[in-house]
């Protein structure tokens, strides 16, 4: 369900009236120009005795158009109450017995994951929670935040909003993935020499922004600097070189003041990167691909069609974008013809894909199939 509305009021009434059977949550998508009071809405909800997860985005996705401000509200049923992890600051990262939660399970389920897509150890988390649990369910969910790249607490459950934590939901649900992004490599490889985390220092021994600035400024015919870093950028990410999938693309969103580039999701020390590029064509392509991949066998009943897309497509297609939404509707729609493709634009995307290892992705459209 999209409900347009700033109005906190609204939301929480159009909430209550949704019925829940005993082992549904409702997942909640806020676009982050909606101004709505996230605590008086937790408040609620838990006095409603309604079980909860969601994320504030810088924008959502219903049907064909994307939105900046408004609210999707969907049930999903789950497993387990929403597991709320910390530490994604720090690193210090404790999860719950998870061997004990997916002993329950009769069969492969969705694991849905919300990540505060500003945190330095999303990669850590993922690959400890990896560890923990392998192929035993199919991973899909999305880097919260805003588009300011201001960090700010941007997921809740019942238990509050947090900064620099994941939620987990184990959703009773077989999942169907798709995974590409369409960008091409321009230049490469070179090498992540050093690194911190997010932060690529050098590139091949010398300073980065110097070593991409080069690259870039030589193919695009622009200068590139400090202050239009991101305005050029984002046609131009990083990426890291995969045996087993598409290349992993990360972001590089701003320049410091000792010249390194600040990247979406971590980048590790010696990784071996490409320079890529976009066209529009490619990135349209892909997103129909990645819904197509999601198909399933005749028979199957389709609960639900998501989209996790990274906000950096909408930014280099601008316009363009619909047509990326579009080929998504109609792929999915001939899996199942009522199906309404629904979804967050995100700030890094999680699936597993290619051999089914966890990854954090960036500029890649993720698209999932949930069926009973």
């Amino acid at each position: 369900m999209f409900i347009n509305t700033s109005d906190t009021d609204k939301l929480i009434q159009s909430i209550l009236n949704m019925d829940l059977e005993d082992d549904q949550i409702l997942f909640i998508m806020l676009g982050e120009k909606s101004s709505i009071d996230i605590q008086r809405l937790i408040k609620a909800l838990n006095e409603s005795q309604k079980d909860f997860m969601g994320g504030i985005f810088p924008g959502i996705i219903y049907d064909e158009q994307k939105y900046e401000e408004g609210a999707i509200i969907t049930r999903l049923p789950s497993l387990e109450r929403p597991l709320v992890i910390t530490g994604l600051d720090t690193g210090n990262i404790q999860l719950p017995d998870l061997k004990k939660i997916i002993a329950k399970f009769d069969q492969k389920y969705a694991a849905m994951i919300l990540v505060d897509g500003f945190s330095r150890n999303i990669s850590g988390f993922l690959s400890l929670l990896f560890n923990n649990l392998a192929g035993s369910v199919n991973y899909f969910g999305g880097g919260a935040g805003s588009l300011s790249f201001k960090q700010q607490p941007c997921i809740f459950t019942s238990e509050g909003l947090f900064q620099d934590a994941a939620i987990i939901s184990f959703v009773k649900l077989k999942c169907r993935l798709g995974v590409r992004h369409g960008w091409k490599r321009i230049i490469g490889p070179v090498v992540a020499t050093k690194t911190d985390k997010n932060i690529i220092i050098e590139l091949n021994w010398k300073k980065a922004f110097d070593v991409y600035k080069e690259i870039v400024e030589r193919d695009s015919g622009k200068k590139i600097t400090k202050d239009n870093f991101f305005n050029i950028s984002k046609g131009y990410p990083f990426g890291m070189l995969k045996e087993y999938a598409e290349t992993v693309a990360r972001t590089p969103v701003a320049v410091n003041d000792a010249g390194a580039l600040i990247c979406i999701g971590e980048v590790p020390e010696n990784s071996v990167l490409d320079i890529l590029k976009g066209e529009v064509a490619s990135l349209v392509n892909a997103a129909g691909q990645a819904a197509d991949d999601c198909k399933i066998y005749e028979g199957k009943k389709v609960t639900h069609g998501f989209v996790v897309d990274c906000i950096s497509r909408v930014l280099f297609l601008e316009d363009n974008f619909s047509l990326e939404l579009q080929a998504v509707k109609t792929k999915f729609q001939s899996i199942e013809p009522r199906l309404v493709p629904i979804g967050m634009l995100s700030l890094g995307e999680i699936s597993s894909c290619g051999n089914g290892f966890l990854d954090f992705l960036n500029k890649t459209i993720v698209a999932g199939i949930l069926y009973e």
